[in-house]
């Protein structure tokens, strides 16, 4: 977990801003804006820097906050402070109503659908009788502790940046868990995170729920502060211009959020302010100087304003070592060595004309080393693919331990004992190791997003991420735990794939292509680990083309070839198999 001191000294600095001799009214009212924009900006760094999904209408939650309160603070007469839990609720169900249809899209249409529901919103603000149509809603009561009203910028200034500690300490607190983790795995695609039993549509209505709910609060605090809301700042130029902030900070940092708002605000007032004097008469001049100036300032810092700077601060030392004594529930192995753990019986996918996987039968039994191999376009990934879930196949069935499994999804299949790694590596490179591990773990986890929120997970945490270190030791990474995965070689990104499907407590652990990337003692050692998994209960399927490596390790060999199995048998029986030579060589033997 990160210090917390930086953010101590950042709420003692805020504090104290207004307390300083001579301080300009108007730098309060910027630092108000400045506030505002960074609660929107903080909910766009989980939704679209960490969460991968980009939003253009996030000033429509901003709308639903602002319009909330001020209706029922008006035409009903509620305290403000009874209208914020109302308006928070009212923008996380909405949330969950846009999100349902949103979340599922994917590519292009994903933010080209949020920026047509937030222009349909915008119209909707503007047409409604209730909601004051263009003039919007007026004589909005300021917020009020006893006798003590907030009238001016200066004494809401307080509210606005308490509430915006706290998102951020919250946010914060819900990247650093179970949750956060399956949350950040989403950038690198959805078939991964499945594979580890994370939901992924859910995940991601949750990103959408937090910040539109975030966006809420600031609309809440918007109109309590102008005492007056209209449909003209929740537009899509809003829209727009919140995701910018969100990006020119730093998109995948909380704190990014907030400097990206300090930047935006500060960089529009001072154009706004000073370029007509030095360009009379220019109209809309500004609009196109802001522009060009926040593009060369990505060109600085591509990646934000926030990692640019951080960039120049000497490197942490390496995390601290979760306490390993601490154990997860093991789940219990098969009994007899005999016992089959998966059976795939004519297994065949056809994708339109191209028969993939035609008809392929085998087994895989307990405490038993089986090696899928054949030339390159052979079936095995896509067979692979069929016995975790992420295809269907098209006719045939597979089971696993007696249950057919050859229509469900892949998180139920990973309940079932079976983990996988992937042919092309498919970890998160901004997440060390250790994080990228533990998401092995996720459905060994029980504490949900609230809970991490308010840091009531740390016991189910602390055991997750012994369970992670314990298997980044077995593989023999301990000196890279705290290292960030995209900074290793292939081979050890290979190794560290591996330690996160051991985190699953597997019966039956699938490798595709464990041992490319790998020098000869790296191989010597992943064969020691596999037949040490072997004898401890555990079966392992592999699909493998260093023959030198699969023949002195497995104890059966499937031989496919155009997607049709050729061949079964022991690595001796097959080394000597007149299909399999024919297959791999083009000559008969």
């Amino acid at each position: 977990m990160q210090s917390r001191l930086p953010i101590l000294v950042f709420a003692f600095v805020m504090a104290a801003i207004p307390f300083v001799p001579g301080m300009p009214p108007f730098w309060i009212v910027l630092l108000d804006n400045i506030g505002l924009s960074a609660l929107v900006a903080m909910g766009l760094v989980l939704l679209t820097g960490v969460g991968g999904l980009t939003s253009f209408g996030q000033a429509a939650f901003v709308g639903f906050g602002a319009y909330t309160t001020a209706l029922l603070t008006t035409a009903y007469g509620l305290s403000p402070w009874l209208t914020l839990p109302l308006s928070l609720v009212v923008s996380g169900l909405l949330a969950v109503l846009l999100g349902l249809v949103t979340v599922r899209l994917s590519g292009h249409y994903l933010p080209l659908g949020t920026l047509a529901w937030g222009l349909g919103l915008f119209y909707l603000f503007s047409k409604l009788e209730v909601l004051g149509r263009n003039d919007g809603i007026s004589a909005i009561p300021p917020l009020s502790i006893g006798s003590f009203r907030m009238l001016s910028p200066g004494s809401i200034y307080f509210a606005i940046w308490v509430a915006v500690i706290l998102s951020a300490l919250l946010t914060m607190n819900l990247l650093d868990s179970r949750t956060g983790r399956a949350i950040r795995a989403l950038r690198r695609g959805h078939v991964a995170a499945e594979a580890f039993g994370v939901h992924t549509p859910r995940a991601k209505l949750l990103v959408f729920i937090h910040a539109a709910v975030l966006a809420g609060l600031s609309g809440w605090l918007y109109a309590h502060l102008q005492r007056a809301v209209n449909p003209t700042p929740f537009g899509a130029q809003a829209g727009i211009e919140y995701l910018f902030i969100a990006v020119v900070g730093g998109a995948g940092y909380v704190w990014g959020g907030v400097l990206g708002a300090a930047i935006v605000v500060v960089l529009k007032e001072v154009l706004q302010s000073y370029l007509p004097l030095i360009l009379p008469g220019s109209g809309q001049v500004e609009t196109i100087v802001f522009g060009i100036m926040l593009v060369a300032l990505l060109q600085l810092a591509p990646g934000g304003v926030w990692p640019w700077l951080m960039s120049f601060l000497p490197e942490r030392s390496g995390g601290r070592k979760p306490d390993t004594s601490l154990k997860l529930e093991q789940r219990p192995r098969a009994s007899g060595e005999a016992s089959i753990l998966l059976q795939v019986e004519k297994a065949r996918k056809q994708f339109g004309g191209v028969v993939a996987v035609n008809n392929v039968s085998f087994d895989v039994q307990a405490r038993e080393i089986v090696a899928l191999i054949g030339p390159n376009g052979a079936g095995k990934s896509t067979t692979f693919n069929l016995i975790t879930g992420v295809l269907s196949a098209t006719s045939g069935s597979i089971s696993v331990l007696g249950r057919k499994v050859d229509r469900a999804p892949p998180q139920e299949i990973v309940k079932l004992g079976i983990s996988r790694t992937f042919q092309h590596v498919k970890l998160v490179p901004d997440m060390t190791v250790l994080e990228n591990v533990a998401i092995g773990a996720h459905l060994r986890g029980h504490s949900g997003p609230v809970a991490a929120m308010l840091r009531l997970d740390r016991a189910d945490e602390a055991k997750l991420l012994a369970e992670a270190a314990r298997q980044i030791e077995r593989v023999g990474l301990t000196d890279q735990m705290h290292q960030l995965a995209g900074s290793l070689s292939l081979g050890q990104q290979r190794i560290v794939e591996i330690a996160r499907a051991l985190c699953v407590d597997p019966l039956l652990l699938l490798l595709d292509e464990p041992a490319a990337g790998l020098r000869h003692m790296e191989k010597q050692q992943l064969a020691k680990l596999l037949r040490d998994l072997r004898d401890g209960g555990m079966s392992v399927l592999l699909v493998e083309h260093d023959m030198g490596f699969v023949m002195n390790l497995a104890d059966r060999i499937v031989v496919l070839d155009f997607g049709t199995k050729i061949a079964e048998g022991t690595p001796a029986t097959i080394k000597t198999n007149p299909e399999v030579i024919k297959a791999y060589l083009g000559v008969a033997a």
